[in-house]
């Protein structure tokens, strides 16, 4: 229980020692707070960017605006960073704020409960501890989706999801084939073409592929950067990388936009200039708006499916057999090793985690339909336990870094008056959750993201689950909490 002789004393869990958990717990040690412990299910930090470690791993966003704002990197190696060069940044900010003492690995949380006044919570190894504030940092892309292709599992080969990479699988000289055209499936057939003897792509639904160049930053540029602090902060927050977020997410927003209009000509010029052979580019055309799925974003992909000894397959897989893949027109594809690029269960959040609130009230019943989170971050009924980057964000092709600060400094506000013994929980109210809801989902009918894809951000109902409305907005929204719309006891 919080009075007013503990207020200094308040015991902070934060779940999850990827991007936003470390970004949690900076923040909090900066701010004076001395209880702050790190539950992280693995040996090591990093979140996403541990668990993916496929070859041609990359962010898709510019990799100086992928820096925390406090702790700007002038040692990138290109304009987008390569996936263990990121790692190693979540690292080193780990080593700079000495936070390895606040880190419990290997150490699952699997149960919170809310009793008595604090939270519970179970880890795998079977301790008990108690915080009075818990911070949900668990991510959105953590739990790896695995098809459900009859004979899957009959594969004499290597198979393996491209989250889970074995780097002990042999590539060159081998004919391998990458279940999936998203992001990371661009990405592999990029890194794999003309390494694999033959390289088979099967692809379901074809997307569209925006181009952007990925230049190497010179030891020159990098030493410039170095040497002049101003000059380095404008890389991180450059006026040309922040008019792109805000063109991108006016376009997204309104499907009737002249910006989505001016997205799908840059999308439509690139197949047609980068992609010859005719019947090759229909099956590279996707059947829907640019934009509806994730947009992919890559300077080499059209150029990788174009190489010899690879094969894009889009006849749809009938079924897995032990020598390989058999397609729907009844060729069998031979296959030596199998990876499944076939995204993430993005509706999980925080479960499987089984989290009780107020009154035996269980998220996961709460999120039988739908997971919603005010401002994705609160729900009603779970008091003092605040999500980043929960349900409802922000989660397009832009900085979560930049997304997970500004949901911190709304956080930390909200902190404030549990600190000063002013209350001692806080959950946003049922009434502000509803109106927010209602408002979030007729926005949301009106992206680009409803106009007729299937694609992961649609939820269960078939309703797009992340913000819908400008990038510039959600700023404005996270600048201060409006206590009005919170049970503050």
């Amino acid at each position: 229980m919080i009075d007013s002789t503990q207020s200094s004393q308040l015991r902070v869990a934060i779940i999850g020692a990827g991007m936003s958990g470390i970004l949690a717990a900076i923040k909090l040690r900066e701010d004076g707070w001395q209880h702050v412990v790190i539950y992280e299910k693995a040996a090591r930090i990093g979140g996403t960017w541990r668990d993916n470690s496929y070859p041609g791993l990359s962010c898709d966003v510019p990799a100086h605006a992928y820096t925390y704002s406090f702790a700007p990197n002038a040692e990138w190696s290109r304009h987008m960073a390569p996936g263990p060069e990121i790692q190693a940044y979540f690292e080193r900010m780990v080593q700079q704020h000495d936070l390895a003492p606040c880190i419990r690995f290997n150490t699952e949380v699997t149960a919170c409960e809310w009793r008595g006044g604090a939270w519970h919570l179970a880890t795998s190894d079977g301790a008990l501890q108690e915080a009075d504030v818990v911070i949900a940092a668990t991510g959105v892309l953590h739990h790896p989706k695995y098809p459900q292709i009859p004979g899957l599992h009959s594969f004499a080969g290597q198979c393996f999801h491209s989250a889970r990479w074995d780097h002990g699988a042999e590539i060159e000289g081998q004919r391998v084939g990458v279940i999936g055209n998203g992001s990371t499936g661009a990405q592999l057939i990029s890194a794999l073409a003309g390494r694999a003897a033959h390289l088979s792509h099967f692809q379901r639904t074809a997307q569209w592929i925006l181009p952007v160049e990925n230049p190497v930053f010179t030891e020159a540029q990098k030493q410039a950067l170095r040497d002049d602090p101003v000059l380095l902060k404008q890389a991180q927050a450059s006026e040309s990388y922040l008019a792109i977020v805000d063109h991108f997410t006016r376009a997204v927003i309104d499907a009737e936009s002249p910006e989505l209009a001016h997205l799908q000509q840059a999308v439509e010029e690139n197949l047609e200039r980068s992609i010859a052979n005719p019947v090759l580019r229909e099956k590279l055309r996707p059947p829907y708006r640019a934009a509806c799925k994730r947009l992919i974003v890559s300077p080499d992909y059209y150029q990788a499916i174009q190489h010899p000894q690879v094969a894009l397959l889009n006849e749809g897989i009938e079924c897995v057999e032990p020598e390989g893949i058999r397609t729907r027109d009844g060729v069998l594809h031979p296959l030596d090793v199998l990876v499944l690029a076939t995204g993430f269960h993005a509706d999980r959040f925080v479960r499987d985690m089984n989290v009780v609130g107020q009154s035996g009230l269980k998220l996961n019943e709460v999120w039988a339909e739908r997971p919603f989170a005010y401002l994705a971050m609160s729900v009603p009924g779970f008091p003092n336990f605040f999500m980043l980057n929960g349900p409802s964000g922000p989660v397009g092709n832009f900085s979560l870094i930049d997304v997970a600060e500004a949901q911190w400094n709304y956080i930390a506000q909200l902190l404030q008056p549990l600190r000063q013994g002013r209350y001692q929980q806080i959950s946003v109210a049922q009434a502000a959750m509803n109106d927010y809801e209602t408002a979030r989902i007729a926005a949301a009918r009106k992206t680009v993201w409803a106009t007729g894809c299937n694609s992961w951000y649609l939820d269960a109902q078939g309703v797009p689950a992340t913000w819908p409305w400008s990038y510039a907005h959600f700023r404005e929204v996270m600048t201060t909490p409006n206590l009005a719309h919170f049970d503050c006891a």
